[in-house]
């Protein structure tokens, strides 16, 4: 896929596009309807703000984690169509350009149509809206599309109730709003290798700033492979304080290289993470976790 890292460059190629625009955290079926709306012309591509505004404009409100990071929207983006991302790097002082100023930049790059949720706003004290945009696009020769809310059991899909779902273990619920089931992304890092002397390698996933669901143990699917996976802080090795995510995939055929990167799909939980009086134990219980998994 390719990445332009500002309006500029991304004028510069002069493209004949849809533009979906939002922040996109999650990618869920309100995003998506957004990405549809923009289809119909020769490309499609996303703009979208790293890091998420929230983030720089009210920290204390900020979701703690978030459901995608930057590679892993892309990646997600990619599967679904997408050609292109122009990634505009979010600060105080892009926050404070005016509206107008922002949607020139966005008429002279060669979009065709432009479209985002119907409450997007934009611009210095959030003086821009789409009732704005769509009438500065007529006068500009470019389409503005305003994407009602898409719902699901009557309220409203957004990456706040999936956040919601997977705190309370609603995975089936995440879905859903998804399309998909919940994933993260991140690599592969060395670990205390304990998986290796049981019989049970796993890879030791690193996923930074993504929401993992809560402890316990997972039917998985990593990299289209389908596995097990351990949350939490493995209190029959070491009971860490810090969460970790473990994953023993049910294939021999990809290697668990350090630095692999590998996106982790959760299929439904096993059971809740728990301390055994022996790694003996433990490894019975892996045991009879993969036996189940592999029924699913």
């Amino acid at each position: 896929m390719q990445i332009f890292e500002d309006l500029e460059a991304f004028s510069k190629a002069q493209l004949t596009c849809g533009l979906a625009l939002g922040v996109f955290d999650g990618v869920h079926l309100g995003h998506q309807a957004v990405l549809d709306a923009a289809r119909g012309t020769d490309k499609l591509g996303v703009l979208t703000f790293e890091p998420h505004p929230v983030q720089v404009l009210a920290p204390d409100r900020a979701p703690r984690r978030i459901l995608a990071n930057l590679e892993h929207k892309k990646r997600i983006l990619e599967s679904l169509g997408v050609d292109f991302m122009v990634v505009i790097h979010f600060t105080r002082e892009f926050a404070s350009r005016d509206a107008r100023d922002f949607t020139i930049g966005l008429f002279q790059s060669g979009a065709k149509r432009l479209s985002a949720g119907e409450d997007w706003s934009f611009g210095k004290g959030r003086g821009g809206n789409m009732t704005l945009l769509t009438e500065w696009g007529k006068a500009a020769g470019v389409e503005v599309v305003a994407v009602g809310a898409v719902k699901l059991d009557g309220e409203r899909i957004s990456s706040t109730r999936i956040r919601q779902c997977l705190r309370d273990e609603n995975l089936a619920g995440a879905a859903a709003m998804l399309g998909r089931p919940y994933s993260v992304f991140g690599k592969v890092m060395k670990g205390r290798q304990l998986g290796r002397t049981i019989g049970i390698p796993t890879a030791n996933v690193s996923v930074s700033e993504e929401q993992l669901p809560p402890n316990g143990v997972y039917l998985v699917e990593g990299n289209g492979l389908r596995g097990v996976a351990n949350i939490g802080t493995r209190p029959t090795v070491d009971d860490s304080m810090r969460r970790s995510l473990e994953v023993h995939l049910f294939s021999n055929e990809i290697p668990m290289e350090y630095g692999w990167d590998l996106e982790v799909g959760f299929l439904e939980k096993i059971r809740d993470e728990k301390k055994f009086d022996s790694i003996d134990d433990l490894k019975s219980q892996i045991a009879r976790d993969i036996k189940f998994a592999l029924q699913r």
